[in-house]
């Protein structure tokens, strides 16, 4: 195989049941890199503006970077992108695990679906060899009983599937696509692009090796991050993601009650030492990983938890913990088991749910109306875990909250608006912009809505150390104070986002420590090509431009940039009382962030700044 990439993609036309292959030329895989960057540049390319999230015009695509499945920690990663239903913007999420390591071995760098299917069916790779497949038999099923049945059908245990699970079928705007059952591609609505388009699953299985150009340069740094992994950098094997969370409540940045309170009264009770001491079970990795930070848990009764479904990062333990102020650790595990079996964003169903136990501590909504006369209120587990599996499956107030928030909230009236918890219609993670500034400052100029995936974690460089020492390379010589808000705090947002943009289309995990410099070294090692650092940075700064002038073109503005109002609210008690993100502050970072990307003053990119991307056959669009 062509190291690198194979350079191939498959289309699949699901209205005409058309499957075929092309291939991409080199340059375009340099310039693009896969994943996130391929798909802003074939959404913005192949889609006109307007199509509805829902409807068969929508185009999905699934891709890998250039550094997908190599041998090395970190490099299990793929990106899926359409237009959002959700959120009416781009849509992204990346996810872990083994299937896009399995697409490239068979035969694959990517696929752009459009269309929808007269009924159920699932997209069978083997070998290079595409086929559709019924998949009626499968619908309402849990993923795990799906991914049994496909494996039967192919005859093979190793097969690896990504699926919409039957959230996604019921078009939950939030549902988001599976991998392996442990892996979530959890924003932004995917798993229910997915389900419109009544394509429940893609199972992929290759034995073709990918090529590569430097073998002993990249088996030798693959060694060395092995070893730092297993000898220095400990804490996220031993605890993963859980391990933040109590140093966030001990911070006052732990999201509770709905981003009323910073900390919270139950955080040990969730933390990852509780975790490890209960339900923990074991580890999991993804695809050629040396961390091994993923949890699995199981549980007997009352719970009753599957071990196949592994076990809650950190950001589905706040949102279905602290946020609906649930300390049950159990109750958070159960509740992580449904969204994996389901296909929900654990994100925004917290969200919604602790939205919704707001609106009912507010009188806005009726008290029993999680179902089953449970008392909706912050802090009981079991309306949480009950709203959860109506959420899913779109019953009683599960329908107006697999919504959304934001349109869940217009529903219900202006006393509601305040409390839903959104940028650009998508629900807030689990990390507080007035802990974090410049994450604030993410969050609003995402162009997917709220996201901490692709921004700046303000905490990880306020000190000496390895994280400060890697951006080096872009400009970044010394700590900056956690609440820094002034120039200092701009270039390193620029720096980490752009970072963390650029292993988004790489396919390159943001848990392991590798550096731009470590990047550029990879990607030299695995393609040959003579690549700089610069040229990489141009490569994450297309994508992050591309995906603007998406949400230009379906009618974002700048006036779309902002925070809810809570998030500039001082809190009213914790370690950071009276700390709020100041609106002033914050819309002098957005106006020179504008500044600093080569935007006008609306936040739109300039023609230059278009052109000096090589990106000058999108200027007239704008």
């Amino acid at each position: 195989m062509t190291p690198g990439a194979t350079r191939k993609i498959l289309r699949v036309d699901l209205s005409r049941g058309d499957l075929r292959e092309e291939e991409l030329p080199e340059i375009f895989w340099r310039a693009y890199l896969g994943g996130q960057g391929f798909v802003a540049y074939t959404l913005m390319r192949e889609m006109k503006a307007g199509v509805d999230p829902l409807g068969p015009d929508n185009v999905l695509v699934l891709a890998t970077g250039v550094l997908t499945g190599y041998p090395f920690s970190g490099s299990g990663r793929n990106s899926v992108g359409a237009r959002s239903p959700l959120t009416g913007a781009f849509g992204c999420a990346d996810v872990g695990g083994w299937w896009g390591a399995e697409l490239r071995r068979a035969g694959y760098d990517a696929m752009v679906i459009r269309g929808e299917s007269a009924h159920p069916v699932y997209l069978q790779v083997k070998d290079g060899q595409p086929q559709l497949r019924d998949a009626r038999a499968f619908q309402g099923r849990p993923t795990a009983e799906v991914q049994q049945a496909i494996r039967e059908q192919m005859g093979d245990e190793r097969v690896r599937i990504a699926q919409c699970g039957p959230a996604g079928e019921r078009l939950v705007k939030f549902a988001c696509i599976i991998n392996d059952l442990r892996h979530a591609a959890g924003r932004t609505g995917m798993g229910a692009v997915m389900g419109a388009k009544k394509l429940r699953a893609v199972a992929v299985r290759g034995r073709a090796t990918p090529g590569v150009a430097d073998a002993e340069r990249l088996q030798a740094m693959s060694r060395a991050m092995a070893r730092r992994l297993r000898d220095e950098d400990t804490a996220l094997t031993e605890l993963g993601t859980p391990g933040v969370l109590m140093p966030l409540h001990l911070g006052g940045g732990l999201p509770t009650r709905n981003f009323r309170q910073g900390h919270f009264e139950g955080a040990e009770r969730l933390s990852a030492q509780a975790l490890n001491a209960g339900p923990l079970v074991g580890r999991d990795s993804c695809y050629a990983c040396a961390a091994s930070c993923k949890r699995i848990v199981k549980m007997g009764p009352p719970w009753e938890v599957d071990a196949a479904y592994g076990g809650p990062e950190y950001e589905t333990l706040a949102a279905l913990g602290s946020l609906c102020g649930v300390d049950d650790l159990e109750a958070v595990c159960k509740g992580h088991e449904i969204a994996n079996a389901q296909g929900l964003d654990t994100i925004s169903a917290g969200v919604a749910i602790a939205f919704a136990m707001e609106a009912a501590e507010l009188g806005i909504l009726d008290a029993t109306s999680a179902g089953a006369a449970r008392e909706l209120r912050f802090g009981n587990a079991q309306a949480m875990v009950e709203l959860l599996r109506s959420i899913a499956s779109r019953q009683g107030l599960g329908e107006l909250l697999g919504e959304g928030v934001s349109a869940a909230a217009r529903r219900l009236g202006r006393r509601a608006e305040p409390l839903a918890m959104a940028i650009k219609g998508q629900e807030v993670p689990m990390h507080e912009p007035r802990f974090k500034p410049g994450l604030g400052l993410g969050y609003a100029v995402s162009p997917t809505g709220a996201d901490h995936c692709h921004n700046l974690h303000d905490t990880y460089y306020e000190k000496p150390g390895r994280g400060v020492e890697g951006l080096a390379t872009l400009g970044v010589y010394g700590p900056v104070p956690r609440a820094d808000t002034g120039p200092a705090k701009l270039r390193l947002y620029w720096a980490a986002s752009t970072v963390r943009h650029l292993n988004n289309c790489l396919g390159v995990c943001n848990f392991i420590p590798w550096t731009p410099q470590d990047l550029r070294d990879l990607t030299a090692a695995v393609t040959g090509w003579n690549v700089s650092l610069h040229e990489l940075v141009q490569g994450a700064e297309r994508s992050i431009n591309l995906a603007r002038c998406f949400n230009l073109r379906e009618g974002f503005t700048a006036g779309d940039d902002r925070l809810p109002e809570r998030l500039h609210q001082p809190f009213a008690d914790g370690p950071l009382a009276g700390e709020g993100l100041d609106r002033a502050a914050f819309e002098r970072m957005r106006a020179r962030y504008y500044e600093l990307m080569g935007w006008d003053g609306r936040g739109r990119p300039t023609a230059g700044r278009l052109m000096a991307l090589g990106l000058e056959e999108f200027v007239s669009e704008f």
